[in-house]
């Protein structure tokens, strides 16, 4: 059984829909719980066994590298990268490969709060190109985007498309670099190759039921805080 050593936290986004807080603070910085968001991550990963931690940097770059290179020690090594324009989820991740090693490695969306057990994506997914962590769809979502069979918090199964779709990516998984195989460099979103890999049968999930907030607006950052502290 392979196990996975290395993460990639993406923190190079705008957070435009958080400002003006954003304006001068990087969407990573923003403090939920006691902690900011990325320092939450960072913790859990290391407290979880792995080794590395690749960030990509963009917006306000150097106020997240001065935090981030002030952090104490936790026994995670720390490799930024910075990206001159904004890549996007699949062209950041694509663009940080070669800082990722041959092997699969674990990705997190720096905008998450969560009680994920980020031991869980040690293990490398079998059989698959990449392995997601899916969530009930959230009330400001419409309805689902993906069906997961079986839809079990306590298995790991295939991703579909279509009828019955009641989940959403949490922004949490692990990938393979065949995942990208293919794929020009460049910006752009994840959901093609997502379609792709569904498609082909090659993405697997779990679904994760606990703790998950998508702090992607002033509004949902006031219900976190309101839930969780400050």
């Amino acid at each position: 059984m392979m196990m996975v050593n290395t993460a990639m936290v993406l923190a190079a986004g705008r957070g435009s829909r958080l400002a003006p807080l954003t304006d001068e603070l990087p969407k990573p910085l923003v403090r939920v719980a006691g902690a900011t968001l990325i320092d939450h991550h960072l913790d859990r990963l290391a407290a979880a066994g792995f080794q590395r931690a690749v960030i990509n940097l963009h917006h306000l770059a150097a106020v997240l590298r001065a935090h981030l290179e002030a952090r104490s020690d936790s026994g995670l090594e720390l490799v930024l990268t910075e990206e001159t324009e904004l890549l996007e989820t699949a062209g950041g991740i694509q663009a940080a490969l070669p800082l990722l090693g041959d092997g699969p490695f674990a990705v997190v969306n720096g905008d998450v709060f969560t009680d994920y057990d980020f031991t869980g994506l040690r293990t490398a997914p079998i059989d698959a190109i990449a392995h997601f962590v899916m969530v009930p769809a959230p009330p400001w979502v419409a309805k689902g985007d993906f069906h997961l069979d079986p839809a079990r918090a306590d298995a790991r199964g295939r991703l579909r498309l279509g009828q019955n779709a009641r989940f959403t990516y949490a922004g949490i998984g692990v990938y393979t670099p065949d995942f990208f195989a293919g794929r020009r460099a460049g910006p752009g979103p994840l959901r093609p190759l997502m379609d792709t890999a569904i498609a082909a049968g090659r993405l697997t999930a779990e679904l994760h039921t606990g703790v998950w907030e998508d702090i992607g607006t002033l509004e949902r950052l006031e219900a976190a805080r309101a839930r969780f502290g400050a």
